[in-house]
């Protein structure tokens, strides 16, 4: 099975698709659309910035967009066990519609902003991303580790981890003269947000937990490519290998994720799905900090 490709057409885009938080923390300014996905689909990126200080999407209008996909994605032809389609690909099909329509056929959302190529990122703007993406990845690793709830222990090991790459990353830019910053706080609002729902909310977290870890492999790779070429001489960072192969990575990682899910009732897998633009929305933030 080939690895997860990204989408070429990648770009930014300014909807304001995040639902309303559910605790205290600043809601996130920017959403980035990330469909992680299916077994021969690539993901693409749009990052947008909200004009209005909350997240604008109501409950009636996101449950029925969840509704929706989840039913255009249970097609007799293509049921798994238990004659039912795999989570994994219901949670494709919600994060798919939040695309635009030059990014994927599902798409459903208006192309606002320049697509990834036309971004000026700098190289300060760059730490401030690896900074945040370090802090999130070992606050989702060291969430497994503990697993306050017994079945997060399932997902610890996958090969997906990132913290250590990155840890190896800043590592070389302080060998290159330059001052790693401190995590910003789009960084930690969304480190403790994590840390919040894996307590009280477990099918919220695990929303994030796919759409972070997938959307990296897919539409964070293209990005990491195309900012190396624009100011790191086409280095490739250790954020964006591997040991082993990822496409096997990732199908251990769905194949769990169904495991996991095909436990939960119809209304927990909906609250699951409903959580994809707020993770959109966090992840947008710490994205924009490359080119901001």
């Amino acid at each position: 099975m080939a690895p997860a490709a990204a989408s070429a057409s990648a770009s930014a885009s300014l909807a304001a698709t995040a639902t309303a938080p559910h605790h205290a923390l600043a809601p996130p300014r920017a959403s980035v659309s990330v469909a992680a996905a299916g077994r021969n689909s690539g993901l693409s990126v749009s990052v947008g910035v909200r004009s209005v200080p909350g997240i604008s999407v109501v409950n009636s209008q996101r449950r029925r967009m969840v509704a929706a996909a989840a039913a255009t994605e249970m097609a007799p032809a293509a049921r798994g066990e238990g004659g039912g389609k795999p989570f994994v690909d219901e949670m494709r099909a919600v994060a798919m519609r939040l695309h635009t329509k030059d990014q994927a056929r599902e798409g459903e959302k208006e192309p606002q902003a320049p697509p990834v190529a036309r971004w000026e990122p700098t190289v300060e703007g760059y730490l401030r991303f690896l900074v945040d993406s370090k802090l999130v990845f070992q606050t989702l690793e060291d969430i497994v580790d503990r697993a306050a709830v017994p079945w997060y222990a399932e997902f610890r090991n996958t090969g997906l981890e990132r913290s250590e790459p990155l840890k190896k990353d800043l590592e070389w830019f302080t060998e290159q003269g330059h001052t790693i910053p401190e995590p910003t706080a789009a960084g930690t609002a969304y480190a403790s947000y994590l840390e919040e729902l894996s307590e009280k909310d477990p099918q919220a977290f695990i929303c994030h937990f796919y759409n972070v870890y997938f959307a990296h492999t897919a539409g964070g790779r293209m990005i990491g490519k195309k900012v190396a070429e624009k100011i790191l001489d086409k280095k490739e960072l250790e954020f964006y290998k591997w040991e082993g192969t990822l496409s096997q990575l990732l199908q251990n990682v769905r194949i769990t994720l169904n495991q996991v899910a095909s436990s939960w009732s119809r209304e927990e897998k909906d609250h699951c799905l409903e959580e994809t633009e707020k993770s959109f929305a966090y992840s947008g933030d710490l994205l924009r900090q490359i080119f901001t």
